[in-house]
């Protein structure tokens, strides 16, 4: 087993959120929020939606996030959105990770619309 294969396999999907949500943290995101995917979808097991004050600073976090999971992780990540920098999402495998300037999450308000869903169906359950 190589190094790198180990330093993989160290970052399984909840070690991997929760080195995404503390490096967001670190980064200043606002109203971090993780909603579990599993068995509820195939596109990852964990989605995080967070805000940033401006779209300098949402780009910013972008960066540096894809950045450190690379270099910390072997996380090659894939990003939309940057140039922009009102929403960029971050493909990361088994986390997705949603960063909104703040006016622009409450406009598509993603984080109550998986919140929504996962509590309708706990109650239709």
């Amino acid at each position: 087993m190589t190094s790198q294969q180990s330093r993989a396999e160290a970052f399984d999907g909840n070690k991997l959120l929760e080195f995404i949500t503390d490096t967001l943290a670190q980064d200043k995101a606002q109203d971090i929020v993780t909603i579990d995917l599993k068995g509820k979808s195939e596109i990852a097991d964990h989605m995080v939606i967070c805000s940033g004050m401006s779209t300098r600073q949402v780009s910013a976090m972008a960066e540096k996030l894809t950045e450190s999971l690379k270099q910390n992780c072997n996380v090659y990540s894939r990003l939309e959105g940057k140039e922009q920098g009102d929403w960029v999402l971050i493909d990361a495998g088994d986390v997705v990770v949603h960063i909104f300037r703040h006016e622009v999450r409450e406009f598509y308000q993603l984080d109550k619309m998986w919140m929504a869903a996962e509590t309708a169906r706990s109650t239709a359950q």
